[in-house]
């Protein structure tokens, strides 16, 4: 069974870190392409980080470049979002995605709320 399970989220001060991760299991992590998407009230789902390959290659957002980083554990299918300087504007679900490196597939976590306070 595919799941994706992030963790990490919670309510923290403007200027503050967070670090979330999103746990894989049910299928081969190592050749899917990981990224964290993110979903304020009432906006589209946007994207916040990913691989651009199963490689290390990644990009980011413009509005959280310099600022967050996504990372990849292969050994314990894992990836993470290290999140700081956050803003209010950062406030939302956060979503892990793993998508097929030849789009075979494309999977979603349940999300994690982050909650920044000005």
């Amino acid at each position: 069974q595919v799941q994706l399970v992030e963790s990490g989220g919670g309510l923290v001060q403007s200027g503050g870190s967070l670090r979330l991760s999103c746990a894989a299991s049910g299928f081969r992590f190592s050749i899917y392409v990981m990224s964290w998407y993110r979903q304020a009230p009432g906006k589209e789902r946007e994207l916040v980080a990913r691989f651009t390959s199963t490689g290390g290659s990644t990009n980011y957002a413009d509005s959280v470049k310099g600022r967050f980083i996504i990372s990849r554990d292969n050994a314990k299918n894992t990836v993470y979002l290290q999140m700081n300087s956050l803003k209010p504007e950062d406030t939302a679900v956060y979503y892990c995605n793993a998508r097929h490196r030849d789009f075979a597939s494309n999977f979603w976590g349940k999300g994690t709320l982050v909650t920044v306070s000005s």
